[in-house]
């Protein structure tokens, strides 16, 4: 039997959340790309997606693409179920030395709670354009903190229930986290300590003020293509293979900072990915090292 026939005579279990078939992904992939999804589900909250973790068919894959932002969708589409958690997943409680955010808050939406209550530590998720979600499942990073310094647990909803793990527990290493098979991070705590608000406040201009001169915050993007490998800084080697606005078709290496990839307008997922490995090709062969792709490519190439 097919794919599309199976897709058609399997069930989701009964729930609460909106449920879309054949589902266009690429209008909210920051890049703007991307084939449908069999099925996008965006439960209305943690029991709502417990249910759908634990009862849909056991033979379809399930992704979650939080905000979408350090992300490749390919032009294929993705099979099986596509999470993306919204508005039950978006609270906020701010606690005398920490903040407890659902898995959807922005990371700059949580920096601005913490940076109103006068909560220091969290500045610098502001510069990291995703989610909580997204955050803890990489061990986001930026200006020298990343979520393993700060996280005290994340809340997971796995097949067999609802989970609590510190994060000793969940073997944070440079943009990743071990999670448990099949879990979705529902919310997480992150540490802060009091400090000077209006210094916080200032702080976190300061990190909007650098990003926008020195990315392409405004343009059709994904944020940091490549991991820095130790000791490197990937925008350098980028540079110093001669890829600095290098293109392919409406793909193109970014001008302003050249570990970003650009879609300039009509360029395809296979654009993107094609050109992110002439770059790679390029940098190995001036430098000898291999460049490890930070943004997440998922679904299957176009037939």
């Amino acid at each position: 039997m097919d794919h599309d026939a199976i897709v058609a005579q399997a069930a989701l279990p009964p729930l609460r959340g909106r449920v879309q078939r054949d589902a266009a992904l690429g209008p909210q992939s920051w890049f703007r790309v991307g084939g449908p999804a069999d099925w996008l589900v965006r439960p209305a909250d943690a029991d709502d997606l417990l249910v759908l973790l634990r009862d849909a068919p056991p033979e379809w894959p399930v992704v979650t693409i939080g905000a979408a932002s350090n992300l490749l969708i390919r032009d294929g589409g993705v099979r099986g179920v596509v999470l993306r958690l919204g508005r039950g997943f978006a609270e906020v409680v701010v606690e005398p030395n920490g903040v407890v955010a659902g898995a959807a808050v922005l990371d700059a939406t949580l920096a601005q709670h913490a940076a109103a209550a006068g909560l220091a530590g969290l500045e610098f998720l502001s510069g990291i354009p995703g989610s909580v979600g997204g955050a803890v499942a990489m061990n986001a990073g930026a200006y020298g903190t990343e979520v393993k310094d700060v996280l005290d647990w994340a809340e997971l909803a796995t097949p067999a229930g609802l989970q609590r793990l510190s994060a000793s527990e969940l073997g944070f290493s440079y943009r990743r986290a071990t999670l448990p098979t099949g879990a979705v991070v529902t919310r997480a705590r992150f540490r802060a300590a009091p400090g000077d608000a209006s210094a916080i406040t200032a702080r976190l201009a300061e990190i909007r003020e650098g990003r926008e001169a020195t990315q392409p915050v405004r343009a059709r993007t994904g944020g940091s293509t490549f991991k820095n490998p130790p000791g490197h800084k990937a925008w350098a080697l980028i540079d110093a293979a001669g890829c600095r606005g290098l293109r392919r078709g409406d793909a193109q290496v970014s001008e302003k900072h050249c570990n970003f990839l650009l879609n300039l307008g009509a360029a395809s997922a296979a654009d993107l990915e094609d050109l992110g490995e002439e770059v790679r090709a390029r940098v190995l062969a001036r430098s000898g090292i291999a460049l490890e792709w930070e943004i997440k490519r998922i679904g299957e190439f176009a037939a």
